[in-house]
């Protein structure tokens, strides 16, 4: 079987104690939403010195653009071809596996604090960084990149969840004032990060006023900023589970919004409209999933084998019980099929390329189901005490279960599955 490396073995060491110091005291203070993700996140970032990393990073790459546009001579704004996006796992490369790490280290103790900073970089700032123009990325990706400033990503609607696309109401109409701005109005819901970003990633239909359907309608994608005139973020929600990561609702009532708030500054985008682009992040965010699975199934099983061996009953370890040893079994051969997705898919990222969607869908189908059968049965084993919070099997129970909802159900992933196997 495939095995990490020893510079990732000495990074996932190296989080395992950040986390043991900075992390684990807090859990309760997380769950309860009475400590914000968000200092932490930043405190993981000026740490490992990922803030002073993302600041020359983004600094490079602006500057590179400004002079391939000076070049050109061009007076157009214009987008520079990005690398593809991984979904939050950083630049892909050599250090994709390194950032794999962190991330199912993250995982193991908490994927809500690992959701705020995913959808922040992953799919916010990443579709800036895909689709804006030089202006856009100047104006906010140095403070996105360095979780200054935390962001959101709007898609998802009340009716439309699964169909995102062809469900959406959330619409904009030119303002006929010659003025060249949109009017937003509409409403987003499940929105990881809404009740406080600073900065919105907002996907809207747009009405022309012709006669085509709605469902048929173009897809723009805006930037707004918090605090805007007509943009309310709801309180956060009370949820199931990932509950260290604040998710609510947006607002959206006659938004004025200037056109160097669309994204890439024009209604024809080269690589297409906004469907594309989410595409493109469902994509990424679900090989993610596959990450954040190998993390709540690394922590069960270890959590299961010290109870199972500490743990007496009629005078003997659990542990020797072969119920327990099926138990514990089955654990380990899901580690084994979770993480062996996992090395593939960064092997392939290092090569410069992603999985495509049908096989995006399939590796967060198993992952997210062995995730939450893992981690049912460690509160299986654990007995009452599994029900209990204290154990943290139960906390690992809820946030895995989300796993088969988030980033699209799992009975949407079949359909891109079996769309992918018949286009064949």
């Amino acid at each position: 079987m495939i095995e990490w490396s020893d510079t990732d073995l000495i990074m996932r060491d190296t989080v395992r104690e950040f986390i043991a110091k900075e992390i684990r005291p807090h859990l309760d203070g997380l769950e309860t939403g009475e400590l914000s993700p968000y200092p932490f996140a930043r405190k993981l970032f000026s740490e490992f010195g990922l803030d002073a990393m993302a600041a020359d990073a983004v600094k490079s790459m602006l500057d590179r653009q400004r002079a391939k546009e000076s070049a050109a001579g061009s007076a157009e704004p214009r987008q520079e071809k990005s690398k593809p996006s991984g979904g939050g796992l950083g630049d892909i490369g050599a250090q994709a596996s390194m950032a794999a790490v962190m991330v199912v280290e993250l995982a193991a103790v908490s994927i809500g604090l690992l959701s705020t900073i995913g959808v922040s970089l992953g799919l916010g700032a990443s579709t800036i960084m895909s689709r804006g123009t030089l202006a856009q990325k100047e104006r906010w990706l140095p403070e996105l990149m360095s979780l200054e400033k935390i962001a959101a990503w709007a898609i998802t609607e009340p009716d439309a969840g699964s169909d995102a696309f062809g469900g959406m109401k959330t619409y904009v109409k030119r303002a006929g004032d010659g003025s060249g701005d949109y009017i937003l109005n509409g409403q987003k819901t499940f929105i990881t990060n809404g009740p406080d970003a600073d900065v919105l990633v907002v996907y809207a239909k747009l009405d022309d006023g012709t006669d085509v359907d709605r469902r048929d309608r173009p897809v723009l994608t805006f930037v707004l900023d918090s605090g805007m005139p007509g943009l309310t973020q709801g309180r956060a929600f009370k949820k199931m589970g990932m509950m260290s990561s604040p998710t609510g609702e947006l607002f959206f009532d006659n938004v004025r919004l200037s056109p160097d708030r669309l994204l890439g500054e024009t209604e024809s985008h080269a690589s297409g409209d906004g469907r594309d682009s989410a595409r493109a992040n469902f994509a990424a965010e679900r090989v993610g999933i596959a990450l954040m699975s190998l993390g709540i199934i690394n922590e069960c099983h270890r959590l299961s084998l010290d109870y199972a061996r500490t743990r007496v009953l009629w005078g003997t370890p659990i542990s020797a019980f072969q119920l327990i040893q099926l138990k514990l079994a089955k654990m380990e051969v899901a580690r084994m099929n979770v993480q062996n997705m996992v090395f593939q898919t960064l092997a392939r990222l290092k090569a410069g390329s992603l999985p495509s969607l049908a096989e995006a869908s399939a590796i967060k189908l198993y992952s997210s189901e062995a995730a939450t059968e893992v981690a049912m049965e460690a509160v299986q084993l654990f007995g009452g005490n599994g029900y209990m919070a204290e154990y943290r099997v139960e906390q690992l129970a809820r946030d895995a279960k989300s796993l088969m909802i988030y980033a699209g159900s799992n009975e949407v992933q079949v359909t891109h599955i079996a769309k992918g196997l018949l286009a064949g």
